[in-house]
């Protein structure tokens, strides 16, 4: 990574924190360069403009949130090609258990990310400019469609996409819904157990096993 790009991630992750704590309210130039502890004008000076702000936060939301899916070996790109072998039922709980394992860290370690996330997605709804927040989750959702396919789905397009809803929606009833009155304490064993659960059951129900 080129020391431009360090210093661009450095304010990106100190504003990814601004947005948590007081939401797109709270993002300002000056702010960032002081969460950064960077002299003022640093980030006016890489970053000129609020959108082009707002467009490097989802970037580095993006990139590290693939990270985090690579370090489970969750797959992180298009599909391949050719299709992969036909995932069976030990597959199925196998992944049910590393989306819960990523889950669970979006709602403890990284929290911060998952609220900024939801922040610039409502930013992007009120902003047409912004919109191109959404194509970061396209890949996601092409990846889902493959792993229904290897899995059996009868309609792997639409039920893909429908796995991805339904587990954002999860991650955010957990995160800002009802959900955070019930559920098991983020970061703990019983967390990854409940959100294994429920992603499971999720995927035998979109595959009929």
């Amino acid at each position: 990574m080129t020391a431009r790009a360090n210093r661009i991630a450095t304010l990106t992750d100190a504003a990814i924190e601004l947005i948590a704590d007081g939401g797109m309210r709270a993002l300002t130039h000056r702010a960032v360069d002081s969460r950064a502890e960077m002299p003022p004008g640093t980030t006016s000076a890489y970053l000129r403009t609020r959108q082009a702000l707002i467009e490097a936060v989802v970037g580095r939301l993006a990139d590290r949130d693939r990270a985090d899916l690579a370090a489970y070996d969750l797959p992180t790109g298009p599909p391949p090609p050719t299709p992969a072998p036909r995932l069976d039922g030990d597959d199925l709980d196998a992944l049910a258990a590393g989306v819960a394992e990523v889950l669970d860290r979006w709602l403890s370690t990284g929290r911060s990310r998952s609220l900024a996330r939801y922040a610039c997605l409502l930013e992007g709804v009120h902003r047409p400019e912004l919109r191109g927040i959404l194509q970061h989750g396209t890949g996601l959702r092409a990846q889902a469609r493959d792993l229904l396919t290897r899995a059996g789905a009868t309609d792997p397009d639409r039920q893909g996409d429908q796995f991805v809803a339904f587990v954002d929606g999860l991650l955010f009833d957990r995160l800002a819904g009802a959900g955070a009155l019930s559920a098991p304490q983020p970061g703990t064993a019983a967390s990854r157990a409940d959100l294994s659960a429920a992603v499971r059951t999720l995927l035998r129900a979109l595959t009929g096993r």
